[in-house]
């Protein structure tokens, strides 16, 4: 089972059970497939005979795709509406306002976004240098070991982070537990700052430094990361990198402010 915390389903909330079900079952294939319909059932907390009616439906309308053993991942209408990614406005405003920054330090800058207990780098604009972190759109880490999950969590109060968290273990990817009297701490420090720092607790090598994107209303929906392998990431380096981040991360804000999430458009 996956690590980060699965919605569930509360049979109290308005509309339509069946379409939440529906959604809940492409959101977890398309963020840990490919799945079988018991592991779907342990996840989700759904009945096996629901989610045959719902996976069926799934197929033959395009959303998924079934393999050889039986487990289901994202058909062509899902990945189509993940090609178009790169037309979001928050996607375009990110492309623009990281240029300088490539050019001036050429390293790796992510574009992320909370999605429950993970921080998800919805674009990536890569460095030319043959040494990088290998990454891709997609991929997840936890919120609360991330730089970009860290400036993330940070734009909420902490009666909020706790009740997002629940009762995921917050156990780095490279090993390190962080009690959660450390993680508010470590919070509270990038309030102050305005910025988050990571040294190798998503990965041995890595030092990423990440700011959050605010829009007018003061909500922070997305987080700008470069990513830098240690043997690059001096401390003179890093202090040069964080300042010019910022500076990334204000001229992303303006184009940003109407904004009212990372999918939003102009309406």
């Amino acid at each position: 089972m996956a690590s980060s915390a699965v919605p569930r389903l509360d049979p109290r909330t308005a509309g339509s059970p069946g379409v939440h079900a529906a959604l809940s079952v492409i959101e977890h294939i398309v963020s840990h497939g490919p799945l079988g319909v018991a592991e779907l059932a342990r996840d989700l907390e759904l009945p096996k005979s629901t989610l045959h009616r719902i996976c069926a439906v799934l197929v033959e309308r395009g959303w998924a795709v079934r393999d050889e053993r039986g487990r289901f991942e994202p058909g062509l209408r899902a990945l189509s509406v993940g090609s178009r990614a790169s037309d979001l406005p928050i996607v375009t405003g990110f492309r623009h306002a990281v240029a300088p920054l490539l050019e001036r330090h050429d390293e790796t800058v992510c574009l992320a976004v909370l999605d429950g207990a993970d921080s998800v780098f919805i674009a990536i604009e890569e460095t030319t240098k043959p040494v990088r972190l290998m990454t891709w759109v997609g991929r997840r880490s936890p919120a609360f070991a991330s730089a970009s999950g860290r400036v993330l969590l940070a734009g909420r109060p902490a009666g909020a982070v706790d009740a997002l968290l629940g009762t995921v273990p917050l156990v780095t990817p490279t090993g390190r537990e962080v009690a959660r009297g450390e993680l508010h701490a470590i919070l509270d420090a990038v309030r102050r700052a305005g910025f988050a720092e990571n040294d190798e607790e998503t990965a041995e090598g890595l030092y990423s430094a990440s700011v959050p994107i605010v829009n007018g209303a003061g909500e922070s929906i997305v987080a700008i990361t470069m990513c830098v392998p240690t043997s690059r990431a001096g401390a003179a380096r890093r202090r040069a990198l964080v300042d010019d981040l910022r500076a990334a991360g204000r001229t992303l804000a303006r184009d940003a402010a109407w904004l009212t999430g990372p999918y939003a458009k102009r309406i």
